[in-house]
């Protein structure tokens, strides 16, 4: 996916029961003040989406496909793209209509733009953390339940990569695999007979004992999980050694992500660039 990896996803079947989903829960019994205020009266208007504070564009194709399932009659004319860097005040979109549609699609337009942009705009922050780095910064799957493709699209919108989408995509043996297999050495032995050919083993270790037992068994990506910098740096120096990608995750934050970069690690998986993503600050304002 490229920078705008939203565009186009707004029209796949699942997407759009997402959109549905969402209208109905917000329209399914009406809009009783719009009705009250505006009722069936054909007034056209303008309403400008507007940035209130800095953050990084995600999902303007989904708010844009909310109006237009809501009346297809509202026109909607983009002034950024997914992926921009925006500063306060700076416009998004405009949507123009029928009144009484646009304040009916107001709301659930406004809350996929503000989650997707929240998502993005945190990907940036921890993205530029390890810039000039070899280190790429990716997600995980701790994503809110139906919005996965949208918030992994979003986090590439942001600059950070994508790691599994689903647990059909990815071999990654993590530590009940291990127990439940009975063992490091068992767990990549047996996934490497028996996975998919063209999909890399990677396994998760805790320490530089396992390390070396996966390495020994033939893992091809390790997973550092909740080591220290000093410790990922020797881990990866082994790794690295034999030609095996690095990945390290658990508890990275903005204020440590940098070290952990700067210690050897190829992948940094954060978690928190869609489970702990605020949303960001958007209006929608009549003209």
């Amino acid at each position: 996916m490229s920078a705008d990896a939203i565009r186009g996803l707004a029209r796949l079947p699942h997407v759009q029961r997402l959109i549905h989903l969402a209208l109905d829960e917000d329209l399914g019994r009406g809009d009783v003040t719009t009705e009250a205020t505006v009722g069936g009266d054909a007034t056209l208007a303008v309403a400008h989406m507007n940035a209130r504070v800095a953050l990084t564009v995600a999902g303007l194709d989904v708010a844009a496909a909310v109006f237009a399932m809501v009346d297809p009659r509202i026109a909607i004319e983009h002034h950024a793209a997914d992926g921009d860097r925006l500063e306060p005040g700076a416009r998004l979109l405009t949507a123009r209509g029928p009144a009484a549609e646009i304040l009916m699609a107001e709301r659930t337009a406004l809350n996929f733009v503000q989650r997707l942009s929240g998502v993005a705009t945190q990907t940036r922050r921890y993205a530029e953390a390890v810039a000039g780095t070899s280190a790429r910064v990716v997600d995980t799957r701790k994503t809110t339940p139906g919005y996965r493709v949208l918030e992994k699209a979003a986090v590439r919108c942001g600059g950070g990569g994508n790691h599994r989408f689903d647990l059909g995509s990815g071999v990654l043996i993590k530590d009940n695999h291990i127990v439940a297999a009975g063992g490091v050495t068992r767990a990549v032995e047996r996934a490497r007979a028996r996975a998919p050919h063209p999909m890399r083993v990677e396994c998760e270790v805790t320490n530089l004992a396992e390390l070396d037992e996966a390495l020994a068994a033939g893992a091809e990506v390790v997973l550092l999980d909740n080591m220290t910098p000093a410790q990922v740096q020797e881990a990866a120096a082994r790794a690295h050694a034999r030609h095996v990608l690095v990945e390290v995750s658990g508890g990275i934050t903005l204020a440590t992500i940098r070290a952990y970069a700067e210690a050897g690690a190829d992948l940094i998986s954060v978690g928190a660039l869609t489970h702990s993503a605020p949303a960001v600050d958007i209006g929608l304002d009549f003209a």
